[in-house]
C-alpha cells in the first residue's frame, strides 16, 4: 500500500520538527567576552586598584602586540608589493627587448632585400645592355 496511513479518506502524515542551526557570529563572541570579563572582575581576589593596574598592564601589552603585528604585516605587504613591481618591470623590460630584437631583424631583412634588389636590377640592366648590343650587331 502507500507510505501514508489513511484517516477518513485523507492521508495522515506523522508530524515532524525542523531544527535550524545558526553559526555564532562575532556579536555572540563579544557578548560572551564581556560577560566573562564581568564575572572575572566580580570573582577576582584582588582589590579594585590592583585589578585596574593589572588591566592597564594587559591593555598596554595588547596594544604593543597589535602594533608589532601591524608593523610586521605592513613590512610583509611592502615586500610583496616590491616583489610584484620588480617582476612586472622585468617583464616589461624583457618585452621591450624582444620587440627591439624583432625590429632589428625586420630592418636587417629589409636592407638585405633592398641590396639584393639593387644587385638584381644591376644584373638585369647589364643583360639588357648586352642583348641590345647583340641585336644592333646582328
Amino acid at each position: 500500500m502507500d507510505d501514508y496511513e489513511w484517516y477518513d479518506d485523507e492521508p495522515y502524515e506523522e508530524p515532524y520538527v525542523v531544527v535550524e542551526r545558526h553559526e555564532a557570529g562575532v556579536g555572540s563572541f563579544i557578548v560572551g567576552l564581556a560577560l566573562g570579563a564581568g564575572v572575572a572582575l566580580l570573582l577576582a581576589p584582588r582589590s579594585g586598584e590592583e585589578t585596574r593596574r593589572a588591566l592597564a598592564r594587559r591593555a598596554q601589552r595588547a596594544q604593543e602586540a597589535a602594533q608589532e603585528l601591524v608593523e610586521d604585516m605592513s613590512g610583509t605587504v611592502a615586500e610583496k608589493f616590491n616583489d610584484v613591481r620588480n617582476r612586472v618591470e622585468e617583464g616589461i623590460e624583457a618585452t621591450f627587448d624582444a620587440v627591439d630584437a624583432k625590429k632589428r631583424k625586420v630592418s636587417d631583412a629589409f636592407h638585405a632585400g633592398r641590396a639584393a634588389a639593387r644587385e638584381t636590377r644591376g644584373d638585369l640592366e647589364a643583360r639588357i645592355a648586352e642583348r641590345k648590343a647583340a641585336y644592333k650587331d646582328a
